[in-house]
């Protein structure tokens, strides 16, 4: 291979690409932003590439390394190599028909590569047969007893699950529900003015008096005032974007749940009917096996559109679950400064652990809310019709347990808002004390700590004691309810002279068992309403955090210093917007190329500096270049909880010659000499203190990043 591929980027063909039949490009794209048919090359499988250019997106200008032609090939259809390849390697290419991904360069972006192999296609598992089922085998859910067999005869293990759909996977599912807030907080933001001219419309203009130097005066506009007050209070709202996304199906599912609430009502008079038909003998035969058939299909029907209505709102919940925590993943990393200070790691991991799955709990049966009361009422008046005025009897039972449920759910609102500043404030302890473990153990701190997370936890359990002893009255007196409402309903009948035949008993005790689950369910749908309200209020506040500026840093060089690779020019940075500059008017000429250092005193901004260059600073003034990508490791280095080999592999396939080149390059033969266990032995984020010091961590992370 040629020296000069050696040192730029090289791609490899896993597809052939003639440019005067453009079928074999799948994506859009690649056909929209196609060069002219005379600038392309056409490739064949296997032929390797160096990279000349990327400046249009999903096509690369190359040059072909066996003769040296050059031209634009689409990326699609090749992979970039890695930059060390070694004669080994190289050659297994040429024989070999399979490319594995630790020979993939991932430093590059590889949407613009879609075969290329990562890590992640490590585990190859088989399609999920629902995606391919026929519509018997959904409604019966017959594509889940390869599954089931196959658990019944052997304990099933991670390999055995069926890959994700791809309407399942967070690689759908993030990026779209990002959309619809994105179109949310725009929405919001269009509705808010300038400043001189709101100013201009909360004022009008009054004519004072004569002897008054000005003749004019403004005074506020009150509507206008309470307007504003409003407008500000205006802010993205995650439970539209969540109806944008995941409304469509959730809809469905509220029609399969009106359906079966409708037709198990038939169960009822089918009832009525066999009991009415089994009491006169002069009717004929045929009539009777009619009313047992219809019970039988009823049941069925009722049955199958019941269970497809909790598939539905079980993926639903699942989908607004998975959106959720991948905002928050995403939220977390462009946080500024002083979001950063406001929303601590215990918090964020409060919100997708409980916020998110109150959240997908609530999907699952907020349908209950809007089913019970009309469930309730159509019982309701099929009793009136069956039992006459004495089923007010039983609705004056659940009128009376009205007062009750609304002074509870106020309560439990409280309970849940206190309970969860009580849990936020407890993670972030203990996070604190293990980010410091060492610290606390030289100085024989532990059991002060101890007692502050002991104190923050009782209050935390007082909370919980409190809405749980408010949950089980909830729960109880509701539970006791259908059995209250049919004794009520029975008792004021019979007492009032009326003859309880069988007809009116079973169609009676019917229409009860169908009030049973609205009313014992509804209290529980309250209570995950007050929860889920409350995490919505949480994650809005989250979401609506202070991000950096993506512009801060400008990733394209102007042509006068397109030599740099950093450029600072009269720049003021400061941690908050509010505050005084730390670095002001600071100039930076970075060659490429070349080895800097930053030396200083301690506190003269050298940190404030290299945050500056990310781009995770607040930029009052100036402006600020950095030429392609930027590899960060910071001092205060992230672990895996592993071994020390496998935090420098990091995911990657064991190279021996590799690895060791990457440790000498590193100088950590050395640390490795001292350690007891050499590179196997076992490290982590909590713990590394007992085996490596801060320069060895740093060491450590820079290994990983060179390998």
């Amino acid at each position: 291979m040629e020296e000069q591929a050696k040192n730029n980027l090289l791609v490899i063909a896993l597809s052939a690409h003639d440019p005067n039949e453009d079928d074999d490009l799948e994506i859009q794209e690649a056909v929209d932003t196609a060069p002219d048919i005379s600038a392309q090359l056409s490739i064949k499988r296997k032929e390797k590439f160096e990279v000349l250019g990327r400046d249009v997106d999903w096509w690369l200008y190359v040059k072909r390394v066996s003769d040296g032609e050059k031209g634009y090939i689409p990326s699609t259809c090749v992979v970039p190599l890695k930059d060390d390849l070694t004669n080994e390697e190289d050659e297994e290419l040429d024989h070999n028909v399979e490319l594995t991904a630790d020979l993939v360069n991932s430093g590059v972006d590889l949407k613009f590569f879609p075969e290329a192999p990562t890590e992640r296609d490590v585990a190859n598992r088989g399609p999920c047969p629902e995606e391919k089922a026929n519509i018997f085998s959904r409604l019966s859910f017959w594509w889940l007893n390869g599954l089931i067999v196959k658990g019944f005869k052997t304990p099933l293990v991670d390999d055995d699950l069926w890959a994700l759909g791809k309407s399942n996977k967070s690689l759908t599912i993030v990026p779209t529900f990002m959309e619809k807030w994105a179109k949310e907080e725009k929405r919001c933001a269009i509705g808010k003015k300038c400043p001189m001219k709101e100013q201009q419309e909360q004022e009008t203009a009054r004519l004072k008096d004569d002897n008054d130097e000005t003749k004019v005066e403004f005074v506020p506009k009150k509507d206008e005032k309470q307007k504003d007050k409003k407008t500000e209070k205006k802010k993205p709202s995650l439970v539209r974007a969540m109806a944008y996304q995941f409304g469509p199906l959730f809809l469905i599912g509220m029609l399969l749940k009106l359906i079966c609430d409708v037709i198990q009502f038939l169960q009822p008079q089918l009832v009525n009917l066999l009991i009415t038909y089994t009491e006169d003998r002069s009717v004929v035969e045929w009539k009777g096996y009619i009313y047992a058939v219809s019970m039988f299909l009823v049941a069925v029907v009722t049955s199958i559109i019941m269970h497809q209505y909790w598939q539905i709102v079980f993926v639903v919940g699942m989908r607004i679950r998975t959106a959720i925590i991948g905002m928050i993943y995403a939220k977390a990393l462009v946080l500024n400064s002083s979001a950063r200070t406001e929303s601590t790691a215990g918090e964020m991991v409060n919100l997708m652990s409980v916020d998110a799955q109150r959240l997908m709990d609530l999907a699952t049966y907020i349908n209950v809310l809007w089913s019970s009361p009309i469930t309730i009422l159509i019982a309701l008046y099929f009793l009136y019709d069956a039992m006459g005025p004495s089923t007010l009897a039983g609705v004056g039972v659940l009128v009376l347990l009205i007062p009750f449920n609304i002074v509870v759910s106020r309560l439990a609102r409280k309970l849940q808002v206190k309970q969860m500043a009580a849990k936020d404030l407890r993670i972030k302890m203990v996070n604190e004390i293990l980010s410091g473990i060492k610290v606390l153990k030289l100085y024989a701190w532990e059991k002060s700590f101890m007692s502050k997370v002991s104190e923050i936890r009782k209050t935390e359990l007082r909370q919980l004691k409190s809405a749980a002893y408010l949950n089980a009255s909830f729960a109880f007196t509701f539970t006791c309810a259908p059995f209250m409402v049919a004794l009520a309903t029975f008792a004021i009948y019979v007492l009032t002279g009326n003859e309880l035949t069988a007809n009116k008993a079973f169609v009676a005790l019917s229409l009860f068992n169908i009030l049973r689950y609205p009313i014992t369910m509804f209290p529980n749908v309250i209570i995950s309403m007050i929860q889920g309200q409350v995490s919505v209020n949480r994650l809005t506040h989250f979401l609506n955090l202070e991000e950096l500026d993506p512009s801060n840093v400008e990733k394209t060089m102007p042509e006068h210093i397109s030599s740099q690779a950093i450029h600072v020019e009269d720049g003021s940075f400061s941690w908050d917007k509010e505050h005084s500059p730390v670095l002001q008017n600071v100039n930076v000429n970075i060659p490429s190329g070349s080895l800097v250092a930053v030396v200083g005193q301690v506190g003269c901004g050298k940190t404030t500096l290299l945050s500056a260059l990310l781009g995770e600073t607040e930029k009052l003034s100036g402006k600020v270049y950095v030429k392609g990508s930027v590899a960060y490791v910071p001092q205060q280095a992230w672990i895996q909880n592993a071994t020390l080999r496998d935090n420098i592999l990091f995911g990657r396939s064991f190279d021996p010659k590799r690895y060791c080149r990457t440790i000498s390059n590193c100088a950590l033969r050395t640390d490795l000499d001292i350690l007891p266990g050499g590179d196997m032995t076992e490290i982590g984020e909590k713990v590394r203190f007992l085996e490596t010091s801060n320069g060895q961590e740093t060491n450590e992370r820079t290994s990983e990043r060179t390998n």
